[in-house]
């Protein structure tokens, strides 16, 4: 659960001032209950990660900033590097709620649906607005390609900040971040077909491989930061962090992959259990 810090719920409140709807209908589109709501904002309960997660997301902000006030703060992971260009869109938009609401729906439908099925105009569709739109934020459909990979890193940075900052045990946390990154049916599913997309994309064409690259280091400095932290803790065997970060993470990709694929024999169960005999194995000292 999530400590509730006065500086956190100041935050929230500064989110909820700034958005045009009702306290309530903000409680909803998080799938809230607005009592729930308004008693983690009193200090009488905690905000789960889940919640802190949907709030970033509608506030259009990191968990990061609600948890620490800053984007730059040192966290539990490697934060992800931003995108100018959107930056830029939406400070200067008057609704940067369509924006988010192109990149969600692109987002699900490169996923669901494959980047080279996915047209201007199936957006727009799911939108309910016109091409001219979509093309305001996303010049061109290559866009939509790599904005939604931006978009998957976001989710998983946020989603890693509000399960683990209260997790102090190097090798608890690490166990958490392996199960954040299986793909069970739903949001992380979805996520691993983005990455599917973008590994198959960025093969065939090298203009992709830059952003592919600084997206990944991300995940590797995530797991290399945490295995060195164990470290000093005394849990993890003294073995170079990079190394084990770089096998650990080609070990989640590959079985990963065989289980969105679904090969004979492979299942989310059993990428789990794999992956913790490995860590147990090979990370945790003797």
């Amino acid at each position: 659960m999530e400590s509730t810090t006065d500086g956190l719920r100041e935050r929230v409140r500064d989110i909820l001032r700034r958005h045009p709807r009702s306290q309530r209908a903000f409680a909803e589109l998080i799938g809230l209950e607005a009592t729930k709501l308004s008693k983690s904002l009193a200090g009488t309960r905690r905000f789960t990660p889940a919640e802190l997660t949907g709030i970033a997301e509608v506030g259009n902000v990191t968990v990061n900033w609600l948890i620490n006030g800053s984007d730059e703060a040192d966290t539990v992971a490697a934060a992800p590097r931003r995108s100018a260009r959107t930056e830029v869109e939406l400070t200067h938009s008057q609704d940067a709620g369509r924006y988010q609401q192109i990149l969600d729906a692109a987002w699900h439908l490169i996923a669901e649906r494959g980047y080279h099925s996915v047209r201007i105009a199936d957006v727009a569709k799911a939108c309910g607005t016109s091409a001219a739109t979509i093309h305001y934020y996303f010049p061109g459909r290559d866009d939509l390609l790599t904005e939604t990979l931006r978009y998957s890193v976001r989710l998983a940075f946020d989603r890693q900040v509000a399960e683990l900052h209260m997790i102090d045990d190097a090798h608890e946390r690490l166990l958490r971040l392996v199960e954040l990154q299986l793909p069970t049916p739903g949001l992380l599913r979805l996520e691993w077909s983005i990455w599917m997309q973008v590994w198959n994309e960025s093969t065939l064409r090298p203009e992709l491989r830059v952003l592919h690259t600084d997206s990944y280091n991300r995940w590797h400095d995530t797991i290399a930061h945490t295995i060195r932290q164990g470290q000093q803790q005394g849990v993890f065997a003294e073995t170079d962090p990079d190394e084990l970060a770089m096998t650990l993470t080609a070990l989640i990709d590959g079985l990963g992959i065989q289980v969105m694929t679904d090969r004979p024999g492979r299942s989310v169960e059993g990428m789990h259990r794999t992956l913790r005999d490995f860590v147990h194995r090979e990370i945790v000292r003797p």
